[in-house]
């Protein structure tokens, strides 16, 4: 274990990203700090400056662990193995636990010196006054290292089992966003009935850190429409993430082995030697027949687009209908929730649901459809084929892009029942539903660019995707630190200003969502994601040219 920690925390901190990660975080947490720092000869005797600072301090260090500790674990155990280490590891006289101990224990390691770095802002902020030792600053450090452990744990359980590094960092990242956020959704729909499912949603929002963050903040009854009872959710956490993160790790240890080298191929059954409910879910899984023969490429067909939609994993037809029905899906089961929560709830709180969703599905999506066109053809040799074609740039860039807009639009497309029935319940929102459609189609657009704009400046896949999930993310989740600090320490056109650049909040405060609606953010949303569309348009177009020059 000593040998692989070695091997795996050097490696890591001589990294340029290492060093990035740690200076951002260290250099934020004292701009916050210093925001509200006492001046002069005033003390806050009440602590309120302090608690205000604390609750940025404390929601700013969720934020940036649960975004760039992921990354690590996520590529480790997959990178060894397409480098054929792993075979070398495994065969050496140290034990599956050791090496992935060693491994977890190193992504602890520099999460530890991460939090370390944030200990002088959270020391302004006890010596400040009005914040608790034992009661608030310590537990919310415990609640990180734990959630740093659990996230380390995921990763590499998705690494252990996935074949590229790209593909471990969207399903890392997809199942972090399902952990944080989708944990909680339930709750909020089915709180203040009496049932068994009302129970379980109640119990599962606590599987989330972030009811244990918003209890130590003091942000308790944020989200809640009803009163509860007797809730504990940093201890609930806590239990919970220690049972998943001992899960997890007997998972892939007893995966890490030379048996998952020699696992023989399936050789798979003929339909009708399976059930009845699995050939009727085929019957619907399998419209599209996935052997059908194509073709040929059209006179006026993009070549790359064709290209891309046939090599990409889930490019093809039959894979595009069952992302896009289950999309279908999920509006309809918020349509369904719209028209029997419009009473209790409102249209706005119902339209900040959907939006918020739709919102995650773009930033959960594009990254791993855009971020590796230009760095996955760097990575593979393919972009020197490219290159070799008689085909110029604009066409290669056009077939690229093509290639991911017509997916999301499905995608949009299949998500838009959900405004119908908000429309015909109150057709006076018909406008808002309209600048929520737009919003929501420029935020495509805006993340498909930035996406492929940031594949361009990468050679590796795994490291464009996590590039453009943290600028996305930061961009539609970041940004909301500052609504966070509303009225105290930031005032209103502050954090107007601030929300300007956000997509997600352009719509919610479009959509009149409690909290957004004081804001005005359209259309300048609008004219700021359309500058920088343009912008780095003309920065990917340049950078293709660059790429597509002689050597």
């Amino acid at each position: 274990m000593g040998a692989i920690l070695e091997r795996e925390l050097l490696s890591l901190f001589r990294t340029r990203r290492a060093f990035a990660i740690q200076a951002g975080v260290a250099v934020a947490c004292l701009i916050l700090v210093a925001l509200r720092w006492p001046q002069g000869a005033q003390v806050d005797l009440a602590g309120m400056r302090s608690r205000e600072v604390f609750i940025l301090f404390g929601y700013a260090l969720l934020s940036a662990v649960v975004l760039l500790v992921p990354s690590f674990p996520a590529s480790s155990i997959v990178r060894e193995r397409q480098q054929r280490t792993l075979v070398l590891l495994l065969h050496s006289p140290l034990s599956s636990s050791a090496v992935y101990f060693g491994k977890l224990a190193a992504t602890l390691g520099f999460v530890v010196v991460l939090i370390f770095l944030t200990v002088p802002a959270a020391a302004a902020c006890h010596a400040m006054g009005g914040i608790s030792l034992t009661g608030q600053l310590l537990p919310l450090y415990a609640v990180m290292l734990v959630l740093a452990v659990q996230l380390g744990a995921l990763g590499l359980w998705v690494s252990s089992h996935a074949r590229t590094p790209d593909s471990a960092m969207r399903i890392t990242y997809g199942a972090v966003l399902v952990l944080v956020l989708f944990t909680m959704i339930p709750h909020f729909f089915l709180q203040g009935t009496q049932s068994s499912a009302a129970t379980g949603a109640f119990w599962l929002r606590f599987v989330s850190p972030i009811p244990a963050v918003m209890e130590l903040l003091g942000h308790r009854d944020i989200g809640q429409r009803t009163a509860g009872g007797a809730e504990y959710p940093v201890a609930t956490y806590l239990v919970s993430a220690v049972l998943m993160t001992v899960v997890l790790a007997v998972l892939t240890t007893r995966r890490l082995s030379f048996r998952m080298f020699d696992a023989p191929r399936s050789q798979g059954l003929v339909t009708d030697q399976r059930s009845l409910l699995q050939r009727v879910f085929r019957r619907f899984a399998f419209l599209v027949d996935p052997q059908r023969r194509k073709s040929e490429i059209g006179p006026w067909t993009n070549p790359v687009m064709i290209k891309e939609f046939r090599s990409r994993q889930f490019g093809r037809l039959h894979w595009l209908l069952r992302l896009v029905s289950a999309c279908a899906v999920i509006s309809l089961a918020l349509t369904w929730a719209t028209t029997l929560g419009s009473a209790d709830w409102g249209v706005e709180t119902i339209g900040g649901i959907i939006v918020v969703m739709q919102m995650a599905l773009i930033v959960l999506i594009t990254p791993g459809l855009a971020a590796g066109l230009i760095s996955g053809e760097l990575e593979s040799g393919g972009w020197k084929l490219l290159r070799m074609t008689p085909m110029s740039a604009g066409v290669i860039l056009r077939g690229k892009l093509l290639s991911v807009s017509w997916t999301m639009l499905l995608i949009l497309l299949a998500t838009l029942p959900g405004y119908l029935v908000m429309v015909w319940i109150n057709p006076l929102v018909s406008e808002q539903v309209r600048q929520v459609v737009i919003s929501l189609v420029l935020t495509a657009v805006f993340s498909i660019v930035l996406s492929t704009t940031v594949s361009s400046f990468f050679r590796r896949t795994s490291a464009a995707t996590v590039a453009s999930y943290v600028v996305l993310l930061v961009i539609c989740a970041g940004t909301l630190l500052f609504w966070l600090g509303r009225d105290a320490p930031f005032g209103h056109a502050t954090v107007e200003g601030a929300l300007k650049i956000n997509p997600l909040a352009a719509a919610l405060s479009v959509i009149r969502t409690p909290g957004f609606a004081i804001y005005r953010l359209i259309p300048a949303n609008w004219w700021i994601l359309g500058t920088l569309t343009v912008l780095l348009l003309l920065l990917l177009s340049l950078r293709i040219r660059i790429l597509m020059a002689p050597d």
